[in-house]
């Protein structure tokens, strides 16, 4: 009677092991599809981020200027 409840338990621990590989498998190729299509998008709609780029300089100056002047303080 032991012998077949480790045989269940292990044939469980199997199909557990089997389940989260292919998890794992899914969101590898789930991540790699979605960094394809942001590679795609970027090309396609360059001009836009570009201007999305310039458009952010200006904050990310002032972001920067107000960062130093508070490590400055100390």
């Amino acid at each position: 009677m032991s012998e077949e409840k480790k045989n269940e338990v292990q044939k469980q621990e199997e199909k557990k092991k089997t389940g989260e590989a292919l998890k794992t498998a899914f969101k590898y190729i789930l991540g790699i599809v979605l960094v394809g299509l942001g590679i795609w998008a970027v090309i396609g709609w360059w001009q836009f981020v570009w201007q999305l780029i310039k458009g952010c300089i200006g904050l990310f100056l002032i972001l920067a200027g107000a960062i130093t002047i508070a490590i400055a303080k100390e």
